[in-house]
């Protein structure tokens, strides 16, 4: 069980790390800890799952990644992990997960690829199909047309 703290930290962690040499202290300024307290408590929380791992995002068109696709595959559920494990092997497969059919959308895995342009994206799009024994998998590529929100999961303690 988290306390009052760990679940200010998360709170605080979630909204982003400050853009400074010590982003800890600055965390643990606004919540009354010590900058050693914040990295022990986040420790702790990761050595208790409740934090699988840090990250960034990254604002990928500010970059020039404008072709960017969601590719939904109709996987048999007997092949799901394994499809998912070979599609997170590719490097240019930037997300991967599995939701459930429904008789209206019957596709039941989904991977993001992120391109500078659509040549690239479809080429690699290839190789997946290739690389993980594809060819026959019903899918459909969705090229994205616009971005309106682009951030991290926010969770409240409330």
């Amino acid at each position: 069980m988290i306390d009052h703290k760990d679940a200010l930290l998360l709170t605080q962690i979630a909204k982003g790390l400050p853009i400074c040499s010590h982003p800890y202290a600055v965390i643990g300024e606004r919540i009354g800890l010590s900058e050693s307290e914040v990295i022990k408590r986040i420790t702790h929380l990761q050595k208790m799952g409740m934090i699988k791992r840090l990250g960034i995002i990254v604002k990928h068109a500010t970059l020039g990644y404008r072709a960017n696709a969601m590719i939904v595959w109709r996987i048999p559920e007997a092949d799901i992990d394994f499809v998912a494990q070979e599609m997170l092997k590719l490097s240019f497969v930037t997300l991967c997960y599995q939701r459930p059919m429904r008789p209206e959308w019957p596709y039941n895995l989904y991977c993001m690829i992120h391109g500078k342009n659509k040549t690239k994206v479809n080429a690699q799009l290839a190789q997946l199909i290739e690389d993980c024994n594809l060819r026959e998998v019903e899918k459909q590529i969705l090229f994205s047309s616009r971005c309106f929100k682009q951030r991290g999961a926010v969770y409240t303690t409330t």
